[in-house]
């Protein structure tokens, strides 16, 4: 993922506006030296990185369940951003890392915080008041099944494939399953599951946005995802004075967990992205993609006793098979 790119869809709390410089290759001589020192490895294999970020994003469903329970869904939203933008102000100050200085750059980002981190966060804190988690997880796992969609019409780089077409569809006929489409959607929270599914559809109209705008922008990745994050702490602390009062007192769970679902799930878990994407390739670190709604439900049914009917697991692998057909391309 030569200058920054935009990276492919990626799941609910992966707000990363572009994507990092590839690792440059070693140094090659022709002088008979000895053999630089290989690079240094992180202290953690890959793997474990790997496993971590699918269970802080799989866990953040439940957190944002837990913070509604005491916060309203704006408060649990705005917490999130200025614990994940304080997680990476930190690392930010430790690198030396420079702020864009262009004020054309600082405007795309703040759409793109909009649509990547204000908007679907809002969405998903919303949704969660009246709809369980397990399903807000299965609602984001759409995000590659909307970004197919929506790349074949606003990217022309992408072209359709039957695969992908055929990819598409199955992921339709899973999100019918998950919703119970045969029994009428009996029993199923509209709003609440139509809310996590624009909140899955804002994450893709973001990416492309970016796709479009910031590519090239010359400054890295850490410095546009920090600056992002902070636009959209600005756009919810505005927001949020006008729809919620100060709350009461602050339960000692709920804020913990609003502040583990920013500290972890945004602010480390984009670091933790960040390292995979360089070391392994974009389509291995996207893999994680497929783990998260099954942690969500598993998180959801184990911890908050969340009910679990046949056709939310089934639906969900369908899902999950769509969306891994739409992703499948031809190596040139």
């Amino acid at each position: 993922m030569s200058a920054p790119t935009a990276p492919r869809a990626t799941p609910e709390p992966c707000p990363t506006p572009a994507a990092p410089p590839p690792v440059a290759p070693a140094a090659t001589t022709s002088a008979p030296i000895p053999a630089p020192a290989p690079a240094r490895r992180p202290a953690l294999d890959w793997r474990l990185r790997f496993a971590a970020l699918s269970l802080i994003w799989g866990f953040s469903f439940l957190l944002i369940k837990v913070g509604t329970d005491a916060y309203a869904p704006f408060q649990v939203t705005l917490g999130r951003l200025i614990a994940g933008t304080a997680v990476l102000a930190v690392v930010m100050a430790v690198k030396r890392e420079r702020l864009p200085r262009s004020a054309r750059t600082w405007g795309h980002l703040a759409v793109a915080a909009f649509f990547l981190n204000a908007l679907p966060f809002s969405l998903f804190a919303y949704a969660e008041l009246s709809i369980p988690s397990t399903l807000a997880g299965i609602c984001n796992a759409t995000s590659p099944l909307w970004g197919m969609a929506l790349s074949l019409v606003a990217l022309s780089e992408d072209r359709p494939t039957r695969r992908r077409v055929a990819g598409l569809g199955l992921g339709f006929l899973g999100v019918l399953t998950v919703l119970g489409a045969w029994q009428g959607f009996s029993g199923l929270d509209f709003s609440g599951t139509a809310m996590a599914l624009l909140a899955s559809l804002s994450y893709p109209v973001g990416w492309i946005y970016v796709r479009r705008t910031l590519a090239g922008s010359g400054a890295s990745t850490l410095a546009l995802t920090g600056s992002q994050l902070f636009l959209g702490t600005v756009q919810l602390a505005v927001v949020t004075p006008l729809f919620t009062s100060v709350p009461g007192n602050f339960p000692i769970v709920p804020t913990l967990a609003v502040v583990a679902l920013g500290a972890l799930g945004t602010g480390l878990a984009v670091l933790l992205q960040y390292g995979l994407v360089n070391e392994v390739g974009p389509t291995t670190a996207q893999m994680v993609t497929y783990f998260i709604p099954v942690i969500a439900t598993a998180a959801g049914v184990a911890v908050l006793g969340e009910r679990l009917s046949w056709n939310t697991p089934v639906g969900a692998l369908v899902v999950l098979a769509g969306a891994a057909l739409t992703q499948n391309r031809r190596r040139a």
